[in-house]
C-alpha cells in the first residue's frame, strides 16, 4: 500500500526533513496588513514581526474545507490513502475541515485519515516521523492512525516566550496576565495539555531570556523517568539568539541522552502567536497529559 503522509503547516517541520520522509504541506491561510497569504509560501515570520510592531494586524484562520479536497483528491490520484496531521482540534478548526472535506470525495471515508494531533508545531513533526516509518514497515493506514491518535496523548510539548504581546494580540492570553508578566519581567512557559489538547500558561521564569531557557531545560528534562528518548525537537522564533539554541542544546545532552536532536525554525503560524523570541523542547513521554 501506497501511503502518504501529509500535514498543515503548523508542525513546523524543516524542508529537508518533509524531503527525506517525503511529508506534503498544506499551507495554512495568513492576513497580514490586509493581505492574504499562506504559511511560508508567501507570508514569513520576518512580515508578521515587521506588521505587529507597526502597528498593524496579522491574522490566521483554518485551512478552508475547498483546499483540503482539492488537496485529497489530486494526492489519491498517486497514493492508496493518506494520513494527515492538524494541529490541535481546540486550536483551529483544520482537522474539522479536513473531515468536512472528506464527505465530498468518493470513496475517501476509507482512504484519508485525519488525525487531530492534540498539539501543535514540530510535535506534529514527531507524529509524522513515526507515521512515515511505520507505513515503509507495512503497517495499515487504519492502523498507522489508531496508533498515532494513542501516540498524541503521550507528546511533551511547550515554550518559554519573550513576550505574551503576541499571544494576547491572538486571544488567547488576557490582558491582565499580559499585564502582570511585562511588570515583573516574566518569561512564561506556555504549555500544551494533550489531555484536553488546549494550551495554558505554565511557570514563570524571571530574569533574561537566557536565564529562564536554561532553567527551563532544566526543569523540563531533570531526573524525568518518563522519557521516551527516541527523539527531541528543539524549536526557536526566527530572533532567538543563536548562542542559546546553541546552548540548551549542550545542556540537553548533558541531561539526557536522546538518540537524536532536531532543530527547527517556527513557521509563520506559530509566529503569529509566539512572537520573534521563543523556544520550546517538544519529546515523546510514556505518560499521557501530564507535565511536571
Amino acid at each position: 500500500m501506497k501511503i502518504k503522509i501529509s500535514a498543515d503547516s503548523t508542525i513546523d517541520m524543516p524542508k529537508a526533513m518533509c524531503e527525506k520522509y517525503d511529508v506534503s504541506i498544506v499551507a495554512m491561510p495568513v492576513v497580514c496588513g490586509g493581505k492574504d497569504g499562506l504559511d511560508s509560501v508567501d507570508i514569513f515570520p520576518t512580515h508578521v514581526f515587521d506588521m505587529v510592531e507597526s502597528g498593524g494586524t496579522v491574522t490566521t484562520s483554518a485551512i478552508p474545507i475547498g483546499a483540503y479536497e482539492a488537496f485529497f483528491s489530486k494526492t489519491l490520484e498517486e497514493y492508496d490513502a493518506i494520513i494527515h496531521l492538524d494541529i490541535s482540534a481546540e486550536l483551529s478548526a483544520c482537522n474539522q475541515n479536513a473531515h468536512a472535506a472528506i464527505k465530498l470525495i468518493d470513496g475517501a471515508a476509507e482512504r484519508v485519515f485525519p488525525i487531530d494531533s492534540r498539539n501543535l508545531s514540530t510535535s506534529g513533526s514527531i507524529l509524522a516521523i513515526e507515521a512515515y516509518e511505520m507505513a515503509q514497515a507495512g503497517v495499515p493506514a487504519a492502523e498507522i492512525a489508531e496508533r498515532l491518535s494513542e501516540l498524541s496523548y503521550k507528546i511533551d510539548s511547550s515554550f518559554v516566550i519573550d513576550t505574551l504581546k503576541y499571544l494576547h494580540r491572538g486571544g488567547r492570553c488576557s490582558s491582565l496576565a499580559q499585564f502582570g508578566a511585562n511588570v515583573l519581567k516574566l518569561k512564561p512557559c506556555i504549555e500544551v495539555h494533550t489531555d484536553t489538547g488546549k494550551m495554558d500558561i505554565g511557570k514563570k521564569y524571571r530574569g533574561s531570556f537566557e536565564n529562564a531557557i536554561l532553567q527551563y531545560t532544566e526543569d523540563r528534562l531533570k531526573d524525568r523517568t518518563d522519557l521516551d528518548t527516541s527523539i527531541l525537537f528543539i524549536t526557536y522564533g526566527e530572533q532567538t539568539p543563536p548562542e542559546i539554541v546553541d546552548k540548551v542544546e549542550k545542556r540537553v545532552r548533558e541531561l539526557v541522552t536522546f538518540d537524536r536532536i532536531e532543530r527547527a525554525s517556527a513557521g509563520t503560524t506559530i509566529a503569529v502567536h509566539s512572537g520573534p523570541v521563543v523556544l520550546g523542547l517538544l519529546f515523546k513521554t510514556t505518560n499521557t497529559g501530564v507535565f511536571k
